[in-house]
């Protein structure tokens, strides 16, 4: 496969969004690779056949299922461009974000479910429902400060907020700060194309994405809680510069305007905006953060670097921590690095028509928390069936935003769950009262402590009628979880299943199908293009007979005492219903304990939605009070597939959490000098904060080849750094894009701050010149028009030469009906037919040269007509920065 080789910032390369457009056609007319791509001056353009507003998800290139990169966005929001030394094949190109294929439409027979969707019956009613007003009228207003200067962004970004705060409340009262995501910036009336910079260019005006969550702060000030909504358009306007996609910017802006309520809070309240004087003190030692989509990786980096500060260099914010974070809610959350912070509680909602975040990737924020730290804090997952990922932002809402606004949810057909007026998808208001209602139930479980609301995020199984008709469905870890296996390769399988790879590009490793993209797990969601990706299993269940146990036997037996039920995170296909289990366990002496049935439904799902999502089953331990030596699982059911994720022991409560400041590791970037002769070791700049240790898993990736190697590496007390050695051969061969990437996730006892860098080696030979010659520019129709492609010298990379058809100044241009017709449809994944000149078409003829090589040949086959016609002529021009002359080649009847 001819590759495109991107430099060492490979996956830390510009990220952005793709604004939910689910299936963007591609554009007819231009010629370039099939499917809106081309190569433009050096670079490898995809353009989309319809705008794509700026949203959280990331846009990425990917070939043969590698993640190539991650390409900037053009101010056209219709072009994207990534830097290239090689390009692909063609048929390998794909644009995804989230989890989804932009460039083409979803095959028809994948586009709808099984069947129409019905929504889940009600759950019983929890005791307390946290969607009810409270006692105290509110007070609302805004505050604007001078702007912050953050690390690597040129403009300064504001400080601005919406506030609706308890009127007459007493005391001290909690601070909740809200964050919204990356969305469109800057607007001009109903006009959707205006331009997205920062700061807004005259005559348009800043999106006020920070007033979109008034119902749910209406609902919590209610409740006695202050709550602020920060503006952070400054962010989202420049994040493309920004390495990380603008977590560590989020968490500074976050920081910024806690430091201005702690010192509100105290003896600078006589300087405070009037608004914050007309509401109560804040209590800075309750602290609840709330982000969305991007919004949600932003809170998260903010609750990290509040316990373990990150390097100065790269933070916006110097002051003291004057201010303690008591929980999360994050709603459709991005986190690229997998690096949730284990001790800070945690509740995400994926909704489960998001089409901006589609892959709900937000699961690790639950997931990547497992076995990192003391395991006290609860980390919950939330999905909402039939919301979708914008409205939970009012000002992302059409009808209801101030700017132009859109549903990021879209099929080019009619789709059985997320389709508007279907049974399950959600109208906006009932969305936004959902998630008002399950913001304020974070806010009263991890900030007020009210153990009662804890069922409506653990998993329980109960619904708070104030979000009815909203289903939501939780699973849990943490709190009093103890673990009873976890799947691992040496977990053993007898009776029918095997331990499969989450993450694997091999079918037969994996545990769902890589090549069906259209079916995803929220539990599988790769980590930056890795694959595969060592450490994360589940257990695979297949049966085809009702009544034989399925057998799984850890290496380890575990202790459940203490436990009240055995909690399990099973996975069954959406759509599926009444998937039951007899659950049982064997001691290590032999014994075995039947604990009961439980029953797993499936969600409901499309080729469009991400619903192979686990849920979670209790049986009771009853007597059993030996270690769990095997777990067995007895189907009632005649066949069926299901997977498990995890098994626990579980008891009611929610502990305190027990906030750490754990070791922290952030990986940083060396860019050096190939050199001419022999070879250097360089190692990459691994910089360790805080005391304590642990163990980090570490992926170097070959920026050329894709390959990569893994290990776990522990950090002792006092290791300042990890050494990982680069070597760099020097030579005097062109080539570019060499160099090794590191990325790196938590195992135990510490967090990862800046996750990924490397070394990136600079191409100091000059690259050779290139010459084109005709070996056969005059044919007769049926033969084969040729040039030779010639480099002046050898280089150590391939080189790709593609040209484009112009309509010639002179004579009748070659037609789609001249040249082989299954030369053009694999080039270009059109239809001859109608005939039309080649320079309106996608054609694109290339030629590779191999490394090593010097010549390649490109190459136009004709056909035979039989048509009595005049000489026809093709004139083929290559990309700009080639430096080659146009050739024109003749074809004679």
């Amino acid at each position: 496969m001819r590759r495109i080789l991107v430099s060492a910032a490979l996956a830390a390369a510009v990220v952005v969004g793709a604004g939910g457009q689910a299936w963007a056609a591609p554009p007819s007319g231009p010629a370039g690779v099939p499917g809106g791509w081309s190569v433009e001056g050096g670079q490898l353009t995809w353009r989309s056949g319809e705008r794509l507003p700026m949203g959280d998800a990331a846009v990425e290139f990917w070939a043969g299922g590698k993640l190539l990169g991650r390409p900037k966005p053009q101010r056209d929001q219709k072009t994207f461009k990534l830097d290239l030394r090689e390009v692909p094949s063609l048929d390998s190109l794909q644009v995804r974000a989230g989890g989804k294929r932009l460039d083409e439409a979803a095959p028809r027979a994948h586009r709808q479910a099984a069947a129409p969707a019905q929504a889940p019956a009600a759950p019983p009613a929890n005791a307390v429902d946290p969607g009810v007003k409270g006692p105290y009228r509110t007070v609302r207003g805004e505050y604007s400060l001078a702007g912050v200067k953050l690390p690597d962004f040129p403009q300064k970004v504001e400080m601005q907020a919406v506030v609706v705060a308890p009127k007459g409340a007493p005391g001290k009262r909690p601070l909740a700060l809200f964050l919204h995501g990356r969305h469109s910036v800057c607007y001009d009336g109903a006009d959707e194309s205006a331009p997205q910079d920062w700061p807004c260019p005259t005559g348009t005006q800043p999106i006020p994405s920070h007033r979109g969550y008034l119902q749910a702060q209406e609902l919590l000030a209610s409740q006695g809680y202050i709550t602020v909504s920060i503006s952070a358009n400054g962010i989202n306007g420049q994040d493309n510069a920004a390495e990380d996609g603008g977590a560590q910017a989020r968490s500074s802006l976050v920081r910024q305007h806690l430091a201005k309520w702690a010192s509100w809070a105290g003896s600078g309240r006589t300087g405070a905006p009037a608004i914050v004087r007309d509401a109560p003190r804040a209590d800075m030692s309750k602290v609840l953060l709330m982000g969305h989509s991007r919004g949600g990786e932003g809170v998260s980096r903010a609750a990290m670097d509040s316990l373990t500060p990150p390097p100065s260099a790269q933070d916006g914010y110097h002051g003291k921590v004057r201010w303690t974070i008591r929980g999360l809610l994050l709603i459709g959350p991005t986190i690229f690095g997998h690096d949730p912070v284990p001790d800070v509680p945690s509740a995400t909602i994926l909704p489960g028509c998001d089409g901006d975040v589609s892959d709900l990737q937000g699961q690790m924020f639950t997931d990547e928390t497992r076995g990192v730290s003391r395991g006290k804090a609860l980390h919950s997952s939330l999905y909402v069936i039939g919301a979708n990922h914008n409205f939970f932002n009012s000002e992302w809402t059409p009808g209801q935003a101030a700017a132009p606004a859109w549903d990021d949810f879209q099929s080019e057909e009619p789709d059985a769950v997320c389709s508007p007026g279907t049974a399950t998808r959600l109208t906006a208001q009932q969305e936004q009262k959902a998630g008002a209602t399950y913001i304020a139930a974070a806010a009263r479980l991890f900030v007020g402590r009210d153990d009662r609301v804890r069922p409506l995020l653990d998993g329980t199984g109960v619904r708070a009628p104030s979000a009815d008709p909203a289903r939501v469905l939780s699973h849990a870890l943490g709190a009093r979880r103890t673990p009873a296996l976890i799947p691992d390769k040496t977990v053993q399988v007898s009776g029918g299943g095997r331990i499969c790879t989450q993450v694997s590009n091999d079918a037969a490793a994996a545990c769902l199908n890589p090549e069906d993209w259209s079916t995803r797990s929220a539990h599988f969601v790769s980590f930056n293009g890795i694959s595969p990706e060592p450490g994360r299993y589940a257990a695979e269940l297949t049966w085809s007979a009702a009544g034989r146990p399925i057998t799984l036997k850890p290496s380890h037996p575990a202790s459940v005492t203490g436990s009240r039920d055995l909690a399990l995170r099973l996975m069954v296909p959406p759509n599926t219903t009444n998937t039951r289990f007899g659950v049982a366990v064997i001691d290590t002496h032999g014994r075995r304990t039947a604990l009961g049935d439980v029953r797993v439904d499936g969600l409901p799902g499309s080729a469009n939605t991400t619903s192979h999502w686990a849920r979670e089953v209790r049986v009771p331990l009853g007597h059993f009070s030996g270690k769990v030596a095997k777990l067995q699982l007895t189907p009632r059911t005649a066949t069926g597939r299901a997977w498990l994720i995890d098994a626990w022991g579980w008891k009611a409560g929610t502990p305190d959490p027990q906030e750490v400041s754990l070791p922290r590791i952030d990986i940083g970037n060396l860019a050096v000098d190939e050199g001419n002769s022999g070879s250097r070791t360089y190692t990459v700049p691994v910089k360790i904060t805080g005391r304590g240790a642990g163990r980090v898993r570490l992926f170097l990736v070959d920026a050329t080849t894709y390959k990569s190697t893994s290990w776990v590496a522990t950090v002792h007390p006092g290791d300042r750094t990890i050494r990982v050695p680069v070597k760099v051969k020097g030579d005097t061969l062109f080539g570019e894009g060499e160099g090794k990437v590191l990325a790196a996730k938590a195992e135990r006892g510490l967090v990862i701050g800046d996750y990924q860098g490397g070394v990136e080696v600079r191409n100091d030979d000059p690259a050779p010149t290139v010459t084109v010659d005709p070996v056969a520019a005059a044919v007769a129709e049926g033969g084969t028009l040729r040039w030779r492609i010639t480099l002046s010298a050898p280089a150590e990379t391939d080189f790709s030469f593609w040209a484009s058809p112009q309509a010639p100044a002179t004579g009748t241009e070659l037609s789609s009906t001249d040249v082989d017709p299954a030369w053009f449809r694999e080039s270009t994944s059109q239809e001859p037919e109608p005939s039309r000149p080649l320079s309106e078409t996608w054609l694109t003829p290339f030629t590779d040269i191999p490394a090593g090589k010097t010549s390649g040949e490109l190459t136009v086959p004709t056909i035979t007509d039989g048509l009595a016609e005049g000489a026809e002529v093709v004139e083929l021009h290559f990309e700009e920065d080639r430096g080659l002359p146009p050739v024109t080649g003749t074809v004679t009847g």
